[in-house]
């Protein structure tokens, strides 16, 4: 079993050190979904929110989140991002939003915890806006698709 990174020999947290590590490309595909009622579906497809085109809003939040990352995970490294990418798209059989991230760097470090935070952040903007129509929306499937670059290699999710 491998041991935890993120704790020292006397059980203190403490952020990883990655000095002696060489930079590589590092990428990262995460996805999530928000699903909602047909009703709140119907609104966000077609455009009838107050609020305005959420897909859009969700995805520009998606990409600030992942630049955030850092700021909200105590330990996470802060990482000049070389390509930030959130999609979101309409599934008339969930129904609901699908959500996927994918993240890039050059570094010392992977940013797996960046294309999660995108996904995370995506759906909570959803959420946000739409909130007041629709309390019963679910967030759900968050997890890391594909992990690739640095000592431990390629990660692919079945």
């Amino acid at each position: 079993m491998p041991e935890l990174t993120h704790f020292d020999a006397a059980g203190n947290a403490v952020m990883v050190d990655v000095s002696g590590k060489p930079e590589t490309a590092r990428e990262a595909v995460a996805e999530g979904h928000v699903s909602m009622s047909p009703q709140t579906f119907d609104m966000i497809t077609k455009g009838h929110t107050k609020k305005g085109d959420v897909m859009s809003v969700a995805q520009l939040a998606g990409i600030m989140g992942a630049k955030k990352t850092p700021d909200l995970i105590p330990l996470c490294h802060p990482l000049p991002l070389t390509k930030v990418a959130v999609e979101l798209q309409a599934d008339p059989g969930l129904p609901g939003l699908h959500i996927r991230a994918t993240v890039k760097t050059t570094g010392q470090t992977g940013v797996e915890m960046e294309a999660l935070t995108a996904v995370s952040v995506a759906a909570l903007t959803v959420f946000d806006m739409v909130k007041a129509v629709d309390k019963g929306m679910r967030i759900g499937g968050i997890r890391v698709l594909l992990k690739d670059g640095g000592k431990s290699g390629r990660y692919e999710a079945k």
